[in-house]
């Protein structure tokens, strides 16, 4: 009786955690977004001239992003500096941000901000196919039913920004 009741407990332990496995595997876009914007600072240098104030995360279209984000970096260093993550309601209302993440939803605004940021040291991150090719530092698209991340290079060099090799063997680079 001890031992097939120890048995039950052992299943029912593994069977919890097998569905707390599944449940994490299947997080909701907006986490793994934040997550990955967040960790992809630690592989990025921005210039001398920005390392003083707050780090400025500007987030573009999605309040799920945004929400996370505050929640779990808000009141973080971020290359020592504090992190002061906006949500921004248009173009015009963005300023000297370290990282603009836009939205797929808003991604008619891309060229705006491209014009307003091209060669500032912004590390500007999208989340629609083509963006960047057309000049996003960072654009997540979905290969194989997965969720992978482009690198261009050359937005990189143009916004004085240093990306870790780590990094670009990550991503795919364009």
């Amino acid at each position: 009786m001890k031992y097939t009741f120890k048995i039950f407990i052992i299943a029912f332990f593994v069977l919890i955690g097998f569905n707390s496995f599944n449940a994490n595997a299947q997080r909701p876009m907006h986490e793994i977004h934040s997550m990955l914007i967040f960790n992809f600072i630690k592989y990025i240098e921005w210039p001398a001239e920005t390392k003083s104030g707050d780090f400025v995360i500007a987030v573009y279209g999605d309040d799920d992003v945004y929400e996370q984000l505050s929640n779990l970096y808000g009141q973080r260093q971020v290359k020592g500096q504090n992190a002061e993550i906006i949500n921004v309601s248009d173009v015009s209302s963005i300023k000297n941000a370290h990282i603009i993440y836009l939205a797929s939803n808003k991604s008619r605004d891309f060229d705006a901000i491209i014009e307003k940021y091209d060669t500032k040291p912004t590390l500007i991150i999208t989340d629609k196919s083509g963006l960047g090719k057309k000049g996003a530092s960072i654009n997540f698209r979905e290969v194989g039913g997965k969720l992978k991340f482009e690198i261009n290079q050359a937005t990189f060099d143009n916004s004085n920004l240093k990306v870790s090799s780590q990094l670009v063997n990550m991503g795919i680079t364009i």
